[in-house]
């Protein structure tokens, strides 16, 4: 399918590895330019880099002044900007409650999973603005409309996010589409890293593995998403063949809502 992506513009962040790194990927792949922003740069990212037309960015998109600094640097050339996805973002699983969830930690989770997209939004418009085909993709959470206790703040935060998205397609439209695409589990970092929910949850007898297993076998698929099966959905919704898609979210997920 020819998603005439080539000679385009996009801005990535949260582009070292994981579900941005696949994104970053496969909008090259289609020929886009693409600006890679991330606080740290990664063995992948510059192997990409060495080969598509890929640049890297390193931002800390948790300050005031990081993600406007991060489309400046996306945009000094002249060239414009045609696409924006917003992925960057994080969790800490917690398993005390939300009395455990102090104020510097909802800071936190507000900043890298709300407000880093805010503000990159807010920089980015602008240049946005009056481009074919302009369009924002940000990668939500199935948490944000699945609320979890273990993730009180992360699910509160994408919630907030997915909300953001949707007043805004109706404002840009029809100048700039704005969709969101909400995963499930995805085999990354935020899951199956050292720190990540599966190895939280786990106690006792249960490993993290068997956490793992247990999850993936409470989705129809059984099994949690590929990073590259994000990225292919992404890329769709950035390319003219999405042309009459907005305020729209995206549920990848294996199945695991049931509800309509």
């Amino acid at each position: 399918m020819e998603l005439a992506l080539a000679g385009r513009t996009a801005l990535v962040t949260g582009a070292s590895k994981g579900i941005g790194l696949a994104i970053t990927r496969a909008l090259a792949d289609e020929g886009a330019r693409v600006v890679a922003g991330s606080l740290t740069g990664s063995a992948e990212l510059d192997e990409l880099a060495a080969h598509a037309d890929v640049r890297f960015v390193s931002v800390d998109l948790t300050t005031p002044d990081g993600p406007a600094r991060l489309v400046e640097a996306a945009t000094e050339d002249g060239a414009g900007l045609d696409v924006l996805v917003n992925n960057v973002g994080a969790v800490r699983p917690r398993l005390g409650g939300f009395l455990e969830v102090t104020d510097e930690d909802w800071d936190w989770t507000l900043t890298i999973n709300f407000l880093a997209a805010v503000r990159t939004m807010r920089a980015a418009i602008p240049h946005l603005a009056g481009r074919p085909g302009a369009n924002i993709v940000t990668i939500s959470s199935v948490n944000a409309f699945l609320p979890d206790p273990g993730v009180i703040d992360y699910s509160a935060a994408k919630g907030a996010l997915t909300n953001l998205c949707k007043s805004l397609s109706k404002e840009l439209g029809p100048g700039i589409r704005v969709n969101t695409v909400s995963p499930g589990p995805v085999r990354t970092d935020l899951w199956l890293g050292d720190a990540g929910v599966a190895a939280t949850v786990a106690h006792g007898d249960v490993s993290p593995e068997d956490v793992v297993r247990r999850q993936e076998a409470a989705a129809p698929s059984g099994r949690f998403t590929r990073p590259e099966e994000i990225a292919d959905l992404v890329t769709f919704l950035c390319s003219s063949r999405a042309a009459n898609i907005t305020g729209s979210d995206l549920v990848i997920d294996g199945g695991l809502v049931t509800t309509l």
